[in-house]
């Protein structure tokens, strides 16, 4: 007989094993600055951060098949939303709680195996006071934020990591915000600074995105070039 405890306990062991895969996954940082949002973090080989919709992105951590599968299921939501709807509707209010539902499904059904991942999404809006972010855990549970948001392997990189961050002089130029983030982001991993920068970025390439807050492209989404660092 399944009691109440034994789905406690298994949930708790479900949560522990997520956990301890998500633990070594390296941090996202997003910040809201005057020309849009900029997303900061080192890789191995796949990418993180991606555009879903018009003024939308997604990044993620964690065992890459399932980073997809929400990166997907994500694309597809505001996709259908836009066509159904129109642009206005597809918000990611309306994305983030859309993917929390299938996220909390997964993880609670002990016959299938849940979805190892942290996910962001993030809106620009017309001001960095108006941008929104969603950090989407792995049992579909949410947190909103403005500003700054972090998605990482712990708890408490996410919280040296937002500390750090809101330090940030936003108006300073791109080049010299670039090097804050690398800096914030190596020493975070890195905070009794055992290792030098180079062993902890080794094997790692740096990925950096500007969501531009301007409309006057017509693609906002804009991948960094190494020599913008």
């Amino acid at each position: 007989m399944f009691t109440p405890y034994d789905w406690q306990e298994g949930i708790g062991n479900r949560a522990q094993y997520i956990e301890g895969k998500l633990a070594q996954g390296a941090p996202v940082f997003a910040v809201s600055i005057p020309e849009g949002i900029l997303v900061f973090t080192f890789r191995r080989q796949a990418r993180k951060i991606y555009e879903i919709y018009d003024r939308l992105l997604f990044a993620g951590i964690g065992q890459q098949s399932d980073v997809e599968a929400i990166r997907m299921g994500a694309l597809e939501f505001a996709s259908r939303e836009g066509y159904n709807r129109s642009d206005e509707d597809v918000t990611i209010q309306r994305v983030a709680t859309a993917m929390s539902a299938p996220l909390k499904r997964a993880f609670s059904d002990f016959s299938a195996s849940p979805l190892v991942a942290r996910s962001l999404f993030a809106e620009v809006n017309a001001t960095p006071d108006e941008d929104l972010y969603y950090a989407l855990d792995y049992d579909g549970d949410y947190t909103m934020s403005r500003r700054i948001s972090v998605i990482a392997g712990t708890q408490e990189v996410v919280d040296a990591s937002t500390e750090r961050l809101q330090k940030l002089d936003v108006s300073a130029p791109t080049e010299s915000l670039m090097a804050s983030l690398q800096e914030t982001w190596v020493h975070v991993l890195n905070p009794e600074g055992h290792r030098s920068t180079e062993e902890v970025i080794q094997g790692l390439s740096p990925e950096a995105v500007l969501l531009e807050r301007s409309n006057l492209r017509e693609n906002r989404f804009r991948l960094l070039t190494p020599e913008e660092f």
